[in-house]
């Protein structure tokens, strides 16, 4: 699967507090919720992402609670995919659940910059910054964890494949 969207890029240690404020938890709402994806961190990230942009980031993306609400947010803002140098462990699990594609590399993190436009294969791992001509390598995301993004998350991936049928 390709993707290619510009780039919004944050640093290290961005919480999910960042990703979308605890004032909001009482939201069950995707769309609402998308409505606040990192406003304290961005504001002009709500107003101004678009369906298919990238965010890329420092380490330990989503380090904090283990609120499922960070990765439905940036889902359901339009974001393809995230890349980081490294994530925290619960959001690193929590995104392949919501269905978000997520990548670690380092090297694609320091020299891709906001604004810049990109291409990111995730069965190879390959990114290619279209603006200046650079390709990184990300692992690629393993096939069992392509099938759960496919299927729109770990909740999509079962309801399709049935797996707790009670026969």
């Amino acid at each position: 699967m390709k993707l290619k969207g510009n780039v919004w890029k944050f640093g290290s240690n961005i919480n999910t507090d960042a990703i979308i404020p605890a004032r909001y938890l009482n939201v069950i709402d995707p769309e609402e919720l998308a409505g606040h994806c990192m406003e304290d961190e961005n504001p002009q990230f709500v107003k101004e992402a678009k369906e298919g942009d990238i965010i890329v980031a420092g380490t330990n993306f989503g380090c904090g609670s283990s609120r499922e609400h960070a990765p439905i947010a940036i889902k359901a803002k339009g974001i393809s995919c995230v890349i980081a140098k490294s994530f925290a462990r619960i959001f690193y699990r929590n995104a392949f659940n919501m269905g978000l594609p997520i990548l670690e590399s380092a090297d694609a993190t320091d020299g891709i910059q906001n604004g810049h436009e990109i291409e990111v294969d995730l069965v190879s791992g390959e990114i290619i910054n279209k603006t200046t001509g650079k390709n990184y390598k990300a692992s690629p995301v393993p096939p069992f964890m392509q099938k759960i993004i496919d299927d729109g998350g770990l909740m999509g991936y079962i309801a399709k494949r049935r797996v707790f049928r009670n026969e």
